[in-house]
């Protein structure tokens, strides 16, 4: 199974959704569909060298505290967060925090993808 992200507009989200509808009116068996529309503007930004080493960092170590990932990466948190703001925005990875016993909170960074391959398709 791959995960296809997909330049677009609202529109064409919403037009791909009446699709499926329409499948499902004629009662087509439909198959399980891993799309996440991008905003145009974002495709160029989730492409970024920088970023798309992250996400491959984030697959193979699964689950990782944000200053080892900060430490692997040779990366400034501020850079950092804005890569991870981008990439949470479309559910490529997952943000929280965790208690760190006596040390307060630690910021967890996790790839919400597993091994799931990526592709790219853009439409215009």
């Amino acid at each position: 199974m791959s995960i296809k992200i997909k330049a677009g507009t609202l529109n064409d989200f919403f037009s791909s959704a009446k699709e499926t509808a329409r499948e499902i009116d004629q009662g087509k068996k439909l198959t399980r569909k891993n799309t996440v529309w991008v905003d145009s503007k974002d495709l160029m930004l989730l492409l970024k060298p920088e970023r798309t080493n992250l996400v491959k960092y984030l697959r193979r170590e699964k689950k990782v505290v944000f200053s080892k990932l900060m430490s692997a990466m040779g990366r400034s948190p501020v850079s950092l967060n804005n890569d991870l703001k981008i990439l949470s925005k479309y559910d490529l990875v997952h943000v929280s925090k965790e208690s760190n016993p006596g040390h307060g909170v630690n910021k967890v960074i996790e790839s919400s993808l597993g091994d799931e391959r990526i592709e790219f398709r853009v439409e215009i």
